[in-house]
């Protein structure tokens, strides 16, 4: 059986827990790729995974402003003063909106998400009705953005049935809307120029997207069974012939989240 793209073989002596897995594994995806446009919360630590092992040269983007990122450490936000350290340039967000993102130069958008269907269609601005929400999110910040100009657009998020559901609340980010030729139409009459979204990384497993533009189970994360997947999602998935196990973390992998990336378990505890 075959590893996901940058993952390894060898396992580690020791527990891990669920984040962890998820964000290494996030990380792995992002083996080859060379400019991504981060966003906050786990999308900014398994980036900054990825750029320690499987991505050494990949070129780090803050919405701040900021292109080629070196944080010394994690950032605690977008406007974390870190995020110039090292910085190939730091402009206004404008520039780096016109000239980046709307320019074509962004290979990966790494989001985030409170909500996503099972076209990748992805919610961050309320729970409930928008008028009368249950609860206001950030909102959208650069992720529209995002999701409709960068060539590939990752998300990792925890997976439950309350965020995997059938029908999003609010369309904040666009995905692949209703179905591929959809999508595809769309983003040709738009001038949208990505690709639409490629893989979501969850602490159950990845997924990538079928020629109709919905997800897909290739992976299944140690000790989890697709019961566990079919509960903690409210459509039933389309899943892979053949479905994977994911590698597990390895103790360098772990070493970096825990010593260097996330030692107060902010994003790893559970």
């Amino acid at each position: 059986m075959t590893t996901p793209a940058g993952g390894r073989a060898e396992g580690v002596q020791g527990g891990f827990t669920k984040n962890e897995m998820m964000i290494v594994a996030a990380a792995r995806e992002l083996a080859g790729q060379r400019v991504c446009f981060v966003g906050v919360g786990l999308p900014n630590i398994a980036v900054n995974l990825a750029k320690r092992t499987v991505a050494p040269d990949l070129e780090l983007v803050y919405e701040a402003g900021v292109f080629g990122a070196r944080p010394a450490r994690l950032p605690l936000s977008i406007g974390d003063p870190t995020i110039v350290t090292g910085a190939t340039a730091a402009t206004s967000m404008y520039e780096l909106f016109a000239l980046y993102l709307q320019g074509g130069l962004i290979d990966v958008g790494f989001l985030g998400a409170a909500q996503i269907d099972r076209f990748g269609n992805i919610n961050t601005t309320v729970i409930g009705d928008y008028e009368a929400p249950r609860t206001r999110l950030p909102g959208s910040g650069g992720a529209c953005e995002i999701a409709i100009n960068a060539r590939q657009v990752f998300v990792i998020m925890r997976q439950a049935t309350r965020s995997f559901v059938e029908r999003i609340d609010f369309r904040t980010s666009a995905g692949n809307l209703g179905g591929a030729e959809t999508a595809e139409r769309i983003r040709r009459e738009q001038g949208w120029l990505g690709r639409g979204p490629s893989v979501v990384v969850t602490d159950l497993g990845i997924y990538h997207f079928d020629a109709s533009g919905e997800m897909r189970l290739d992976w299944l994360h140690p000790g989890v069974t697709l019961d566990d997947v079919h509960a903690a999602m409210a459509w039933e998935p389309k899943v892979a012939e053949s479905v994977g196990t994911t590698a597990q973390p390895t103790a360098e992998e772990l070493r970096l989240i825990r010593e260097e990336l996330d030692p107060t378990g902010a994003y790893t505890k559970g």
